[in-house]
């Protein structure tokens, strides 16, 4: 009986020899957005408020914003002005940040945002504005 308490004892000492530390730096996040309009006037501006919601922490840890607008025209702005150009990245400062869609389309336009970690961890969102013509169906 001894002898396997020894046993026991030597394999969970071996198993605790461990050089390397394991240190978690990939944390899943999400992105969490506000309701947005579901029409907009040609050259209106649709406020996008969201928050990058992260499930852990890693000082190193830096993310990215992109964005592409696969139907209709317009422009997105981030909240300190920065005119955020198609398929480029920048640098995400905040983790509650606003977005500006203005709409350049009489029809509708739909884009989608991207925000990535350093690790390559992808969270996509995905924004429709329809035009919102009720100016011209009034002149009818």
């Amino acid at each position: 009986m001894l002898t396997g308490c020894y046993i026991v004892a030597a394999l969970v000492l071996v198993a605790a020899c461990n050089d390397g530390l394991d240190i978690q730096t990939k944390y899943p996040f999400t992105v969490e957005k506000m309701p947005v309009p579901k029409k907009l006037k040609v050259n209106e501006t649709a406020e996008i408020r969201c928050e990058l919601k992260r499930e852990g922490r890693w000082k190193d840890a830096d993310y990215t914003i992109r964005w592409f607008l696969y139907d209709g025209k317009g422009t997105l702005k981030l909240d300190d002005g920065t005119v955020l150009l198609p398929n480029e990245r920048y640098p995400l400062e905040k983790e509650l940040f606003r977005l500006y869609f203005t709409s350049l389309s009489d029809e509708q336009s739909s884009l989608k945002v991207w925000v990535e970690d350093t690790f390559g961890q992808t969270v996509e969102v995905e924004f429709s504005f329809n035009n919102d013509n009720s100016e011209r169906e009034g002149e009818r």
